[in-house]
């Protein structure tokens, strides 16, 4: 980068992808990939969300994301879902084999796989 002109041609450029973060109406699928998480099989689950996501084309709609330590760590692996206009959920104890249910039942189909939320395990 040598000019100012350079500079702003890249900040117009990652304009789209901070307005993603930001929030709009894409869904985030966040998956807590601190030491916890990581310890608990949390890498095969991001994997999993990651791959199916692409193999259902939805890589436009949903964005999958990792963060650290959510601070519920009894419960790892943690999955948060934001969803525009909707409150998030909360997937716990996850594996590679519910992420492709939660894709297929909630991503895709619309419908929060309750028996693996938060509010089912706690009870």
């Amino acid at each position: 980068m040598k000019t100012l002109a350079e500079l702003a041609a890249i900040r117009d450029k990652m304009k789209d992808k901070v307005a993603i973060r930001e929030g709009d109406d894409q869904t985030r699928v966040v998956v807590g990939m601190a030491t916890c998480g990581i310890a608990a099989g949390a890498r095969p689950v991001l994997a999993a969300f990651v791959e199916d996501i692409a193999k259902a084309g939805l890589t436009d709609k949903v964005m999958v994301t990792q963060t650290g330590c959510i601070g519920i760590c009894q419960y790892e692996p943690v999955v948060e879902v934001f969803e525009a206009g909707k409150e998030k959920t909360t997937y716990v104890k996850m594996t590679a084999e519910k992420a492709q249910r939660v894709v297929e039942e909630h991503i895709k189909g619309g419908r929060v796989v309750e028996e693996y939320t938060i509010g089912a395990i706690a009870k």
